[in-house]
């Protein structure tokens, strides 16, 4: 008995050895859901995908959406399939409200290329089954806590779920979607985003347009000319919204007018006595027209409509118009903006990560290339607090619904 028992294990072992040395692409494959037999390529892994909502909402609250439900696809070991965006805000413009693809706004394969064994988004025609699916129902409610919802994720993860191609989440819109990831996580997908050359080439034209103006003012040639962008929040959405805000938190600093944010830029330490400001701002959604007015004497400011540009801007969604301004204001040497808007606060996330990257090792210093300031809180000398992101946060709650802490 022991003799053939032996013999046995001698023949397998020789087997096995045989398959490995001769035979290393044996194709291999796989049994789905529907008990149906699928070849899979010598090296190849069959993908499996998470499926989002429609994400819906401003530019920077799509960008937060769309980073959490790439982490989510992260945390289940599965690719997301790309979403549609919004094209425009649904509660300002419903006869324009329509999707539009991701891939209309950044740059797809740039995208992956970045954000290579992080996470990655996948078309639709990568699916090799569309039968295979299970669609579930995200939990929301004040009685879904943050643990359900993590517990949720882990069992989207077990076996049973492991077994479908696709899981197709669906629900509220990923921004609403409870928050599991630290900061620094949130900026790896962020840094990924790179826009499409369409959108980046209309950025490339209003800052040479800003660079332009500068240098009327200014002995420098154009394409050195420094700016100031400013995020000018103060827009009847933005002022109704803020002054709820404030009463609901019960504090004074989340709103500024104009005269309080001129003061306060006026006040910014160190910025050359003729200064070019770019004022990002929704000129249609303003009050009157006096935004250009009331500025310290030396300093320029510049909107797209005294740029000419007006007509870049009303070619594009409202989606589009926000990302050029968005690229523009990125590239400014000197950001100031509200720490309650998402779009200023995801701007200092990546100029407070530009700045890491290149080594600056104390970003609140008085001296530092690509400063931010945040003008709805008072600084030093009556200026605008210096602001910079904390990467050690846990979530991304102060950028994703605004606070006055700003690390500075």
């Amino acid at each position: 008995m022991n003799s053939w028992v032996t013999k046995c294990l001698f023949l397998l072992a020789m087997v096995l050895i045989i398959r490995t040395l001769l035979l290393p692409n044996i194709i291999s494959f796989h049994v789905s859901k529907n008990n149906e037999i699928e070849l899979l390529k010598p090296g190849n892994v069959r993908m499996k995908f998470l499926e989002v909502p429609q994400i819906v909402w401003g530019l920077n609250n799509q960008k937060i959406a769309f980073a959490r439900a790439c982490l989510t696809s992260r945390m289940l070991n599965r690719t997301l399939l790309m979403p549609s965006l919004s094209a425009s805000l649904f509660y300002k413009e419903m006869d324009r409200l329509q999707p539009i693809s991701f891939d209309k706004v950044f740059n797809f394969e740039r995208f992956n290329s970045l954000c290579d064994g992080f996470v990655r988004v996948s078309r639709y025609s990568d699916v090799r089954n569309e039968s295979n699916l299970i669609e579930v129902q995200k939990g929301s409610g004040r009685r879904w806590t943050l643990e359900r919802d993590l517990d949720q994720l882990k069992e989207f993860s077990n076996q049973d779920y492991d077994a479908y191609e696709t899981i197709r989440v669906v629900g509220k819109n990923p921004f609403l979607w409870h928050d599991h990831w630290p900061v620094s996580d949130y900026a790896k997908v962020f840094e990924c985003l790179v826009l499409e050359d369409e959108i980046s080439n209309e950025a490339d034209e209003v800052v040479s347009k800003i660079r332009e103006f500068g240098s009327e003012t200014t002995s420098v040639s154009s394409y050195q000319t420094p700016y100031v962008a400013i995020h000018m929040r103060i827009e009847k959405d933005w002022m109704i919204h803020c002054k709820k805000r404030e009463q609901r938190l019960n504090m004074l600093s989340i709103c500024s007018s104009k005269e309080e944010i001129t003061t306060r830029v006026a006040n910014i330490q160190g910025l050359k006595p003729q200064t070019t400001l770019y004022l990002a701002v929704a000129n249609e959604l303003l009050e009157d027209d006096s935004v250009l007015n009331g500025w310290k004497q030396g300093m320029h400011p510049v909107d797209k409509k005294r740029l000419g540009l007006t007509s870049i801007y009303k070619n594009h969604s409202y989606l589009i118009q926000a990302a050029i301004d968005y690229d523009v204001c990125l590239r400014a040497d000197v950001f100031v903006g509200n720490s309650y808007s998402t779009f200023s606060s995801l701007l200092v996330l990546e100029r407070t990560q530009k700045m890491i990257k290149m080594g600056v090792s104390h970003p609140c210093g008085t001296d530092v290339r690509w400063p931010s300031y945040a003008y709805n809180i008072e600084g030093e000398s009556g200026g605008p607090r210096r602001w910079m992101t904390n990467f050690s946060d846990s979530s991304l709650q102060a950028i994703s619904y605004g606070s006055n802490s700003v690390s500075c």
